[in-house]
């Protein structure tokens, strides 16, 4: 099942990036047969998705930490118009769910990460802290800073702690932006088991979601931001304070977004990179293709393909299963919904 999913995705993501898949730029029936022989879709199924109705579906991972999630809309508008969609923080800060949001510069000014802290509870967790034993992700060396930095018993312990944590993430952050993962200093040692950010990336980014092979370039400036950039691709970094567990998490996230060089690519190929998360989140990774609908990319109409990759912790052994299956099923329904939401965004916007 695993090798057919993959090749499946392998397949998908190929023929849609390298342009030499004719139905997403010329026929729906070679669309049709391609849906039909591959993903084994109904008829139903596929007249849906032709017509604009959302698809979403778990993809088998390799790992019962892995959760995968792939989703496919036909969008009656330009691609142009999901980029700026999807960048459009005033937007995304009126989403529930989404309790701060803002863009980060290169290098990235304190200034920015003003509301990038954590609540009550987790500064609270966080005095109790210690190396293996830890309510949020950090790595060993901010947990020991923090004990000794914080004065635990002052009134203002939560803005000693957040004032802290913006620091850390301004100089971490700029590190990154100069020398790439490795000087983020990423490993997570909140649990018993470490686990290396940079490491669990790109365990993620090989399965088998054909950048190796497909998007060469583009995956190796993945791996070795900030070197070998190609000139089509441009990055960018916000962080957000979500809610979509039982705890609000704070994540730093990169944006790199490809713009297609000739009407048989992709118009886009964005790839969103977490680079940190203070809970449930070890690594994640969000891949964007939005695929022309036409031969000429000057008409309306385009596919917008999602895969969504994520290492998230406590989801093995009986209760974690348990948990995992609720986290499936939300990502699959959410996708949907989301896939749905935008179609009608940006088709109203024309």
């Amino acid at each position: 099942m695993l090798q057919r999913i993959v090749q499946v995705v392998v397949v998908l993501i190929a023929l849609l990036t390298a342009g030499i898949f004719p139905a997403l730029s010329q026929t729906s029936s070679d669309l049709q047969h391609y849906l039909n022989q591959t993903l084994n879709l109904s008829q139903d199924q596929i007249s849906a998705i032709r017509n604009g109705q959302p698809y979403a579906t778990n993809l088998t991972s390799r790992t019962p930490a892995e959760i995968f999630v792939f989703g496919a809309i036909y969008i009656n508008a330009y691609p142009e118009s999901y980029v700026k969609f999807a960048s459009d923080f005033n937007r995304l800060r009126q989403v529930p769910g989404y309790l701060a949001i803002n863009s980060i510069s290169n290098p990235p000014q304190l200034s920015e990460f003003q509301g990038f802290g954590f609540d009550s509870d987790d500064v609270q967790a966080l005095q109790k802290c210690k190396p293996g034993n830890c309510a949020v992700q950090l790595p060993g060396s901010t947990i020991e800073q923090l004990r000794q930095s914080i004065n635990w018993s002052a009134s203002n312990v939560s803005d000693q702690v957040n004032q802290f944590v913006q620091k850390l993430a301004v100089s971490r952050l700029e590190l990154y932006q100069k020398q790439g993962s490795g000087a983020m200093g990423a490993v997570y040692n909140d649990k018993k088991q470490q686990v290396n950010v940079a490491d669990q990336f790109q365990y993620i980014l090989s399965s088998a979601y054909t950048l190796p092979k497909y998007l060469p370039d583009f995956y190796n400036y993945l791996v070795n931001y900030p070197n070998a950039k190609p000139a089509n691709v441009e990055t960018s970094f916000y962080w957000d304070k979500v809610k979509f567990g039982l705890k609000p998490t704070l994540r730093i996230v990169q944006v790199f977004t490809m713009k297609g060089k000739s009407p048989k690519e992709a118009a886009f190929a964005i790839a969103e990179k977490q680079l940190y998360s203070s809970h449930y989140f070890e690594t994640a990774l969000d891949l964007t293709f939005c695929i022309s609908g036409t031969d000429n990319p000057s008409q309306k109409g385009f596919y917008l393909v999602q895969v969504m990759g994520s290492e998230q912790a406590g989801l093995t052994g009986f209760e974690g299963s348990m948990i995992r299956r609720v986290a499936v099923s939300h990502s699959v329904s959410d996708l949907q919904k989301s896939l749905a939401s935008i179609k009608s965004a940006l088709e109203q916007q024309q």
